[in-house]
């Protein structure tokens, strides 16, 4: 009796992928997410073409467009904003291309799938870490500045952190900074230095922020623990600062992770088995596994 066997990965023709991020290559985190793309296509021998959108909505919308045109086994996306992918993502359901969606979710649009943080859930756990320790109380205000005014990962925190401020009289406004790290800590200390009375503490949305904290910190004149801060822990700045107490407690996303799984149900699909869940990722650190995480981003324990 004779078997046969399917050719392994080596020995199968390779298929490509687009993996498309709506985020900057110069934001230290997509280092991490680009990262596991890289992994991947090493351990599976297929190509994926990468791509950086530096949050302009128009150019990602593009880039799937040519991955459809380009005939792409399939496609992982960060959605940039609220309803900006629809159309992009029903061309690629016409064409029987899957598309993942990875780092940011957006339930408008018909991705096969999501893999990634639960940004509403961040949101609200971030707000409520505060209230837990009693490090803000009714009446008080919390500064919360954004990368990119409008993104669906900050409005989807917001949504989570409004769950518990709002019925606690708790007071917030969200500033707008950049992707350009000089010019958000030059936003960030210009705004702490003119609300400095007033702020009982800061949430981050984003990444870039979270990591320039110290700096604007050591500008300002701002002791580390003196203003608490929560934030997204996806970088070693953010790292290096909750084990310096600039920030208490970070958010991990498990970037490499992530890429790594959306290209792996992409593939998945492209072999005719369709994804019926979402993959969650994610969890809090403090300073006691904050060197845990400078080692996992190739820093020094």
């Amino acid at each position: 009796m004779a078997f046969s066997s399917a050719p392994s990965p080596a020995e199968a023709a390779p298929k490509t992928f687009y993996w498309i991020s709506h985020g900057s290559a110069a934001d230290p985190v997509w280092t991490y997410f680009l990262a596991g793309a890289e992994q991947w296509a090493k351990d599976t021998g297929n190509k994926v073409n990468t791509s950086f959108h530096n949050g302009d909505v128009a150019s990602q919308q593009e880039a799937i467009r040519a991955a459809i045109a380009a005939g792409a086994d399939g496609i992982v996306t960060a959605s940039p904003a609220a309803g900006s992918l629809v159309k992009p993502v029903e061309e690629a359901n016409a064409k029987k291309i899957p598309v993942i969606a990875f780092n940011s979710d957006d339930k408008t649009v018909r991705f096969s799938t999501f893999v990634g943080g639960d940004n509403v859930k961040a949101g609200a756990d971030h707000a409520r870490y505060l209230v837990d320790k009693g490090l803000v109380k009714s009446g008080d205000f919390v500064w919360m500045p954004v990368e990119v005014p409008g993104a669906t990962y900050g409005a989807d925190q917001e949504k989570g952190i409004a769950s518990v401020f709002k019925p606690l009289n708790i007071s917030w406004e969200v500033t707008d900074s950049t992707l350009d790290q000089a010019d958000i800590i030059s936003r960030m200390s210009d705004y702490l230095t003119a609300n400095r009375s007033k702020i009982k503490a800061i949430l981050p949305l984003g990444d870039l922020v979270s990591g320039s904290i110290k700096r604007v910190f050591d500008q300002v004149g701002v002791k580390p623990g003196e203003i608490p801060v929560v934030g997204w822990g996806n970088s070693l700045d953010t790292a290096n600062e909750v084990q310096d107490g600039y920030v208490l407690a970070a958010a991990w996303q498990d970037p490499q992770a992530q890429s790594y799984l959306a290209l792996s149900l992409a593939a998945m699909q492209a072999g005719g088995i369709k994804p019926g869940f979402d993959i969650t990722t994610g969890s809090m650190y403090e300073k006691d596994k904050a060197a845990d995480f400078i080692a996992l981003m190739g820093g020094k324990k």
